[in-house]
């Protein structure tokens, strides 16, 4: 069953990007990865009668060879393919198959070449390729994925050399602190690959977003998928990446006419330091590299000086004038925050109440422990979960009971230990209804040991052990086998003895009753709602709802989940995703700055260690209408909901930091050839919203200055006449430029390089 529709408009999503002016590589797969929840595929193939997947299997390549070739018919029947005028360039087939393929054998090989040819014979009128793929079949083109691509060569001399994606940061994991990389990194990146003959760079992300619903994969990948892409997961441009990334392929563009001439010619300009030319006739362009994790360096190029940062490159498209270097940032930075408003929601008599939820502002539903529904499955032993659930949700029940007549040796008097071994991801333990214990994978290992102490009565004793699930593997060999649940041995240990209910009798449940009776969405009406003057708090397996109005104004909004534990949640029936805002980053491995010099890795720049992984859950605009809304939270550990809050995202301040040595601004420049004028390094400042203007000048310093946006301070040497130009040059215009030189703010140091630093406020 295919669906196309809402936020599956692939056509719709296709001419968006053509309309916008982009170029569009489809990468079909069907296998993603992309942190997405069973890497893409839906999990009915699992279940296939003789099916093994991305191997020579028959079954699997028909279902992958039918969904192929809907995608493809879908996209030549709007005339989308670049054969027929339309915006798609290139196709893939697979995805980084050959990081694995070894395991695969003979049959991985035989694989490759099946779902090249059926690619092909697809007659698209455009190249496909398949990344990470060294033994990619003719005509098809192997290209690279990585935090760098420069050194990539491809199998054949003629093809072309393609970044299918530069990781522009890292995906975050619930339990794991916030990674990032920095913008000078990836400038350098991008410059080295082009540098070094590349053709084609796909930013991988370039907007990450969120992943709604239960699409998140790994296990335990974050509902937030930002992943410090150029634009943030609201939509919003992340400042200086932004801006610094748009004035890299700016240059880049600039030296387009000498890089499509020719190959590149390259001369050693001293150790760690190397320049590549492209020239051909009059055409000449230039990219001077740095390699050098620690020391700045002056080179030599055609008998002029030029000086070169620590890893760093130099564009100069006429081979004379540097127009960029990637360490030296003159875009601005924004500083912003989420605004906490509290929690607006809708009284009875229509009236808002602000921030402290009032008592009767939340219905409640009791989630009951065990066994509810007529359909549940009882057989001997511990099923694993994936199998038993077909992911029709997170959840499945394993329950099962004793009878107790007292001394028996798994007792000391009523008291006995209940050890559970699971594959993941989380797990608790309810004895006689009470929640007993409870424990979770990470991950790194999803894998789950807990023992549980636990006091019995005489007589029957029910023991249901809840485990759920947090993403489906979505990555490595035979991912597609990797279980998950309570697979045993389960057992009640004393000091004398053990009893193993491994094979016991257990009765099974797919589901909460809840997700049945589709409490999250409010238009159905369900008697199971309570509406009382209070409403149990840190209580695990219940479900919330309430109505509220959503923040005023167009900033971006997102729920904090402070308060919390663990579970869902919906807004006017459409699921945000997972929160669980009580798994903590370890405390160790952040640092306070994250030196771009030297090579990055997805472990190399963490913040927020010993901080929740995240409490901010993005919720667009279009989930919500005017007036009222409804929002439910199903809560499994247990939290107090009239903690949560609303948010929005708000830039407080734009700044910029550009010295003497800096390029002039990129916009200087009309051509590679030609110049407007020689106006050295400018500091320039625009307001993020249309229709704002720079109210007042918070910081500003010419000369030594030090910080971060929202927290500059002036250095030994600095101007007195600073904040005075910056104000009369910036305050009651959207943008502003100001030139940064001695003539313009005096001398305050002699023979000292000086910067210019200014934060600005919008209004």
């Amino acid at each position: 069953q295919y669906d196309f529709e809402g936020r599956n408009d692939l056509v719709r999503f296709v001419k968006a990007a053509a309309d916008a002016g982009l170029y569009v590589h489809l990468r079909i797969g069907p296998y993603v990865c992309a942190e997405w929840n069973y890497g893409g595929f839906p999990l009915w193939l699992h279940f296939i009668p003789g099916i093994k997947l991305r191997t020579d299997n028959e079954p699997f390549k028909t279902e992958m060879q039918r969904f192929t070739e809907k995608v493809v018919a879908t996209m030549k029947g709007a005339g989308l393919y670049a054969s027929q005028g339309g915006p798609i360039i290139l196709s893939q087939i697979e995805n980084e198959y050959g990081n694995i393929a070894a395991s695969y054998g003979a049959a991985g090989k035989s694989y490759i070449r099946w779902a090249a040819g059926m690619a092909v014979a697809l007659d698209t009128g455009v190249p496909w390729v398949m990344c990470q793929q060294t033994d990619a079949p003719e005509p098809l083109i192997n290209t690279c994925n990585g935090f760098y691509c420069d050194q990539f060569t491809p199998s054949l001399p003629s093809r072309p050399k393609l970044w299918t994606e530069n990781w522009s940061g890292w995906f975050l994991s619930f339990g794991g602190a916030v990674p990032y990389r920095p913008t000078e990194d990836l400038a350098f990146a991008v410059a080295r690959f082009y540098q070094r003959g590349g053709t084609l760079q796909n930013y991988y992300m370039y907007h990450g977003g969120t992943n709604f619903g239960r699409s998140s994969g790994g296990p335990f990948i974050s509902t937030s998928y930002d992943y410090d892409a150029p634009i943030d997961e609201y939509g919003l441009v992340r400042q200086p990446k932004w801006g610094h990334l748009r004035d890299v392929h700016k240059a880049i563009k600039m030296c387009e006419p000498a890089l499509i001439a020719t190959d590149p010619s390259y001369m050693s300009l001293g150790q760690n330091a190397e320049a590549h030319v492209y020239k051909s006739g009059s055409l000449c362009a230039a990219f001077l590299a740095n390699i050098d994790d620690q020391s700045d360096k002056t080179v030599t190029f055609n008998g002029k000086a030029y000086k070169l940062p620590a890893w760093s490159v130099s564009i100069l498209p006429d081979c004379k004038n540097v127009v960029l270097n990637t360490a030296q940032i003159n875009s601005q930075v924004a500083s912003t925050q989420m605004r906490n408003l509290g929690f607006s929601t809708q009284a009875s008599d229509g009236s808002s109440v602000e921030a402290e939820l009032a008592a009767s502002s939340w219905s409640y539903a009791v989630e009951p422990v065990g066994i509810t529904k007529e359909n549940a499955l009882t057989k001997p032993g511990l099923m694993e979960q994936i199998n038993t659930t077909a992911d029709a949700s997170d959840f499945l029940w394993y329950s099962t009971s004793i009878v107790v007549a007292g001394g028996e040796p798994y007792l000391n008097g009523s008291q006995s230990n209940l050890p559970v071994n699971s594959l993941g991801h989380v797990l608790q333990v309810f004895i006689n209804g009470k929640l007993a214990g409870s424990s979770k994978g990470s991950a790194s290992s999803s894998l789950i040991s807990l023992t549980t102490p636990v006091t019995l009565v005489t007589g029957k004793n029910k023991i249901d052990l809840l485990s759920a699930t947090v993403g489906l593997t979505n990555y490595g060999a035979f991912f597609d086998l990797v279980g998950a649940g309570i697979t045993g041995p389960v057992k009640l240990t004393g000091p004398k003895g053990t009893l193993d209910l491994s094979s016991a009798e257990w009765t099974y449940q797919i589901g909460l009753r809840g997700e049945d009776l589709h409490l999250y969405n409010p238009s159905e009406a369900s008697p199971e709602w309570v509406s009382d003057n209070s409403y149990p708090t840190n209580n695990p397996l219940t479900w919330y709802k309430s109505k509220f109005t959503a923040p005023a104004g167009d900033d971006p909004v997102a729920i904090d989940f402070t308060g919390m534990g663990k579970g869902e949640a919906w807004v006017n029936g459409q699921s945000i995703g997972r929160y669980w805002p009580t798994n903590i980053a370890p405390q160790s491995d952040c640092v306070n700055s994250c030196n771009y010099r030297g090579s990055y890795s997805a472990t190399k720049c963490l913040k927020k260690c010993g901080q929740p992984s995240q409490i901010l859950y993005h919720v667009p605009r279009s989930f919500l209408q005017p007036g009222s809304n409804d929002i439910v939270l199903f809560e499994q550990f247990g939290g107090n909901p009239s903690k949560i809050s609303f948010t929005t995202k708000q830039t407080e301040s734009v700044c910029a930091h550009v010295s003497e040595d800096h390029p002039d601004q990129i916009d200087s420049w009309v051509s590679s050839q030609q110049k407007l004028q020689r106006s050295g390094p400018a500091l320039r400042l625009e307001c993020p919203k249309e229709g704002q203007v720079i109210s007042s000048i918070k910081f500003a310093s010419f000369g030594t200055p030090s910080g971060t946006c929202g927290s500059y301070s002036h250095g030994e040497c600095s101007s007195s006449q600073a904040l005075a130009v910056a104000q009369e040059a910036c305050v009651g215009v959207s943008s502003c430029s100001v030139p940064v030189s001695a003539k313009n703010f005096g001398d305050p140091c002699r023979g000292v390089t000086k910067s210019l630093v200014v934060e600005a406020a919008c209004s």
